[in-house]
């Protein structure tokens, strides 16, 4: 509020989720719970080719676009696209 009073939250994305653990859904919850509609419908799950696909330099959609993390972002991508669309 006092460095940047027009910073405004474009949303929360919860990212390196464990959805198998009761943690994970503990956090999902405790976070959709606080910010509300500006959680995005999508999360992105933790993954091992995350940091391989780093290692390389290259974006996970292009090392592994077939993985659950790759496929995450690429829905995300869908959300904002769908999101900006309705506002503009």
């Amino acid at each position: 509020t006092r460095l940047n009073p027009g910073l405004k939250i474009e949303g929360v994305l919860l990212t390196l989720l464990d959805s198998r653990t009761v943690l994970g859904l503990e956090v999902v919850e405790e976070v959709r719970k606080f910010f509300k509609e500006r959680v995005y419908d999508i999360s992105i799950p933790q993954s091992v080719k995350i940091p391989v696909a780093q290692s390389k330099g290259k974006p996970i959609t292009f090392y592994d676009k077939g993985c659950a993390a790759a496929k995450a972002y690429t829905q995300l991508a869908a959300e904002l696209v769908k999101k900006h669309e309705s506002v503009n």
